[in-house]
C-alpha cells in the first residue's frame, strides 16, 4: 500500500526537513541497510505507512464510535418489528410447539 502510494507520487517537489539527534540518523541508517534501501526511501516510506496506519485507526475508531451510539440508540428506542419477523417468530413459534 505505501509503495503504491510513493509511486503514483512520482513527481517529487516538495521537500521535507528534519533535524535529528545523531542516533536516530544512525537508527534509520542500520535498517534501511537491513532493508537494502537508502536512508531517504526508507524513511519517507515509513513516514507513508506510518501516516496510513494513523489514518485507518482513526476511521476505525470513528466507525467505532458511530456503531456503539447506533447500537445504544437501538436498545433504548428498538424498531417496531416487521412484517416479515413477526411471520419468523410464529413460525419458530409453531416449530417449537409454542
Amino acid at each position: 500500500m505505501a509503495n503504491a502510494a510513493l509511486k503514483e507520487d512520482s513527481i517529487r517537489d516538495a521537500r521535507l526537513e528534519a533535524r535529528v539527534p545523531r542516533a536516530t540518523k544512525a537508527l534509520w541508517e542500520q535498517a534501511a541497510a537491513v532493508q537494502g534501501r537508502k536512508v531517504t526511501e526508507f524513511v519517507v516510506t515509513s513516514a507513508v505507512e506510518a501516516a496510513q496506519r494513523v489514518l485507518r485507526e482513526n476511521q476505525l475508531s470513528q466507525l467505532t464510535h458511530r456503531d456503539r451510539i447506533a447500537f445504544v440508540e437501538a436498545l433504548i428506542h428498538p424498531p417496531a418489528p416487521s412484517q416479515r419477523l413477526r411471520k419468523a417468530a410464529a413460525r419458530h413459534a409453531q416449530v417449537l410447539g409454542r
